[in-house]
C-alpha cells in the first residue's frame, strides 16, 4: 500500500554550514492519521517542515540526503504547483500567507491559478470556508479578523486546492485559546473526511488531538516519553 507521506533516511545541510540539521529521519504517515512531531527550538522542526512540504529542496536549496515521498513519488521529482495539490501547509504566521482584500478572493486564489472553472472555484471555495466555519465571513476583509480567525482563513486557501496532506508549522503558536479550539476542531474534522495531517508543535497541551507523537532532538527522531 503506498502510503501518503514517507521520508527515507533524511538527511540535510544548509549552505555554508558544517553541520546536518536532520540526521538520518525516517518516517512513515498513515491514510487519515494526525501525527505531531515535538521538539524544542532548534531541534530541526522547521527544516523538517520545509522539506515535507518540497521547499526544500525546490526553495531553499542545501545539501539533502534521502528522500521525502508524497504518495510514493519522491518530491525531488516534483514541481511546486503539483506538490500543493497533494499536500498543503499553514505556517505559524497567517499574517504571512494572507494578501487578497477580501476572504473570497484569498480562499480563490489557488483554485483560480490552477485554472479550474468558475463553478468548480465557487464549489471549492464554499466548501472550504464550510470546512473551517468561516461562510459568515466570505466577503470580509482579512486584516479584520482575529489571529485566530486569520489561521482559519489561512487553512481555507490551502484547502481549497483539496490536497489530501495537511502539515501545520506550529499553527497554534500565535493565537489565543479560542483560536486553538477552533482549529483543532478543524483538524478533527479534516481527520474524519480521511486527511492525513502531521503537526509540528512545542507547546504540548495542543498534542490533544493527535493520534502519534515523535519527539525530534538535535536532528534525530524518536518515540515521545512524555517531554522535552
Amino acid at each position: 500500500m503506498t502510503m501518503p507521506l514517507e521520508v527515507r533516511d533524511l538527511w540535510y545541510r544548509y549552505p555554508g554550514s558544517g553541520e546536518d540539521v536532520l540526521r538520518g529521519v525516517n518516517l512513515t504517515v498513515e491514510p487519515g492519521e494526525v501525527l505531531a512531531v515535538v521538539g524544542l527550538s532548534g531541534s530541526g522542526k522547521s527544516t523538517l517542515c520545509y522539506c515535507l512540504s518540497g521547499i526544500v529542496p525546490h526553495i531553499y536549496s542545501g545539501n539533502m540526503r534521502g528522500e521525502v515521498l508524497i504518495k510514493g513519488t519522491p518530491t525531488t521529482s516534483m514541481k511546486i504547483p503539483q506538490i500543493a495539490t497533494r499536500l498543503g501547509i499553514v505556517f505559524q504566521e497567517p499574517d504571512t500567507q494572507l494578501f487578497s482584500p477580501t476572504v473570497e478572493d484569498e480562499v480563490a486564489f489557488g483554485p483560480e491559478n490552477l485554472c479550474l472553472s468558475r463553478e468548480e472555484i465557487g464549489e471549492r471555495l464554499k466548501t472550504a470556508l464550510k470546512l473551517v466555519g468561516m461562510e459568515d465571513f466570505r466577503l470580509g476583509s482579512p486584516n479584520q479578523l482575529s489571529g485566530g480567525q486569520k489561521q482559519l482563513i489561512a487553512l481555507a486557501s490551502v484547502l481549497s486546492l483539496d490536497p489530501e496532506i495537511l502539515i501545520f508549522d506550529e499553527a497554534m503558536s500565535q493565537i489565543d485559546a479560542q483560536g486553538k479550539t477552533a482549529i483543532k476542531e478543524a483538524i478533527s474534522g479534516l481527520k474524519d473526511r480521511g486527511k492525513t495531517i502531521v503537526m509540528i508543535e512545542h507547546d504540548l497541551d495542543n498534542l490533544d488531538v493527535a493520534d502519534r507523537v515523535l519527539l525530534l532532538r538535535e536532528g534525530v527522531l524518536q518515540p515521545f516519553e512524555g517531554r522535552l
